[in-house]
């Protein structure tokens, strides 16, 4: 799906639409429709039988999206209210009695900030989205669908359709938020989802080990949480996704924790513009409250030392040295340093910063990937991860690297030079693992800025590559049909000097 605003974009997105649609369903044909500004994605959940009766199964918010592609779902919707809702159903039954449908299905609404909805489309399958249906309805919509198909009455009536607390639902999708969302593909070398239970729903196709491949969708998992009310189900879902361990491939969980965190999600404030509204820059490395950075410095420091003492200890055994731990520790976050010390208590830690005292408490294991435990009576989860000298740490919306080391090797490490990276501004490098569906230049070719380069296709999507300036092509380093790596040059240009 795309948006024109002008007769370029428009020619454009006709386009790219239709070669995608020809690539993935062998169909180029496509639909143009009405844009509603300040829209929300609102869908009825319906469920008909051949005895004449259909269900509606109450809403699913799904107006957090990227690119019209879904993100985060919910049900029930923090817009409507019972009459709003009750009118939307009513319509979704109309449209399925008229059409004789059968089965379980979807009927789409766009919604405008005046409460007035308008007709999408209708899915006449299970849509990713149902287990948050399933959650606040206690009914299991797969067994529905095989019962009404097998010819079967529905055991229920619309009177038995009720809404118990909340559900969300994140899709991970294996894509890097840092690098504008491009496709990431890989094996799994890690993969631990978190614990499910009465509040947690994992829907996943994928091990460790497993392939991800650029020849289909990027969703890895479905992550669904339930609560009373929408702030626990929100919580639980944050918790959740501190708890989610991938690697192997990037994902998009600290994007969507971030999400979770942001002020207006938690107010409901929602259109299919929330991303663009409120990333317009896109997504980087997120800044994270005081309270938060204090956190991890007094949990990564009790981390560190005890892999330092279990080093030191087996040292001591085998060769016979004396040799002593520090308490002392210096913990670097985003080139800040924080000096902090420590103290082992019976059941706890005792970490000193900036003259205040917190208090740690865990059961973390070196071999243990996630960290759940407690600082100052306050729950903390967190996906630590050693690499070299340094710890790769994931906390909700953090994902960066953290460094712990002595003062002295701290006042050193002030004045290491950083490793200056080669420059390849001379070439145009593919942003991601895919096939080189077209290239547009040649060699000795003029090209002006916001020129279309070439179109790499992966994971279901063309990307179109543009030039950033004027420039004149030197040499074309790569042929439509071409499978292309991360980075991989496909056109030289000559140099400006």
């Amino acid at each position: 799906m795309r948006v024109a605003f002008n007769e370029d974009e428009c020619r454009e997105g006709f386009e790219r639409a239709t070669s995608e649609a020809v690539s993935s369903f062998g169909d180029g044909r496509i639909y143009i429709e009405k844009f509603i500004e300040q829209p929300r994605h609102i869908e009825i959940q319906i469920i008909a039988d051949s005895h004449g009766n259909i269900v509606a199964l109450n809403e699913r918010e799904c107006s957090i999206q990227r690119r019209h592609q879904k993100i985060i779902e919910e049900a029930p919707s923090p817009f409507l209210d019972q009459a709003m809702r009750k009118a939307m159903s009513d319509q979704a039954i109309a449209l399925a009695r008229a059409v004789d449908y059968r089965s379980a299905g979807t009927v789409e609404f766009i919604v405008d900030g005046n409460r007035d909805f308008y007709f999408l489309e209708m899915n006449t399958r299970l849509q990713v989205e149902h287990p948050v249906t399933e959650l606040i309805t206690g009914l299991d919509l797969v067994e529905l669908m095989i019962r009404v198909a097998n010819g079967e009455k529905l055991p229920i009536t619309q009177d038995d359709v009720a809404i118990n607390g909340w559900a969300m639902e994140c899709r991970v999708y294996a894509e890097s938020p840092y690098r504008n969302f491009l496709p990431s593909t890989g094996r799994l070398r890690g993969y631990q989802p978190p614990p499910s239970g009465d509040h947690v729903r994992i829907d996943a196709g994928v091990v460790e080990g497993s392939e991800i491949s650029m020849y289909y969708d990027p969703m890895i998992a479905k992550l669904v949480t339930w609560g009373e009310s929408r702030d626990q189900a929100i919580e639980k879902m944050i918790e959740g996704l501190d708890q989610y361990y991938i690697r192997g491939v990037d994902t998009n969980l600290p994007f969507v924790s971030a999400i979770m965190q942001h002020p207006r999600f938690k107010a409901g404030d929602l259109t299919t513009g929330f991303i663009a509204e409120e990333y317009p820059d896109g997504f980087g490395i997120q800044q994270v409250d005081g309270n938060l950075v204090n956190q991890l410095v007094c949990v990564l420091a009790t981390i560190h030392h005890r892999l330092i003492h279990r080093a030191a200890t087996v040292s001591n055994q085998v060769e016979g040295y004396g040799r002593k731990v520090s308490t002392q520790w210096t913990v670097v976050i985003d080139g800040q340093n924080h000096q902090v010390s420590i103290d082992s208590q019976p059941e706890c830690w005792k970490v000193n910063l900036d003259g205040k005292e917190y208090i740690v408490e865990d059961h973390w294991l070196p071999t243990q990937q996630v960290y759940a435990g407690k600082v100052d009576g306050v729950p903390l989860y967190l996906q630590v991860e050693k690499s070299g000298v340094s710890y790769n740490v994931v906390c909700g919306a953090f994902a960066d690297t953290i460094r712990v080391m002595t003062s002295p090797t701290a006042r050193l490490n002030e004045l290491m030079l950083e490793k200056q990276a080669p420059d390849m501004s001379r070439f145009l490098l593919s942003p991601m693992p895919g096939l080189l569906v077209s290239l547009s230049v040649e060699a000795g070719q003029s090209v002006k800025a916001g020129q279309e380069l070439a179109v790499i296709e992966a994971m279901k999507m063309e990307n179109s590559l543009k030039a950033n300036h004027d420039c004149t092509v030197a040499t074309v380093l790569a042929q439509p049909g071409q499978t292309l790596e991360v980075d991989q040059p496909i056109v030289e240009f000559e140099s400006s000097s």
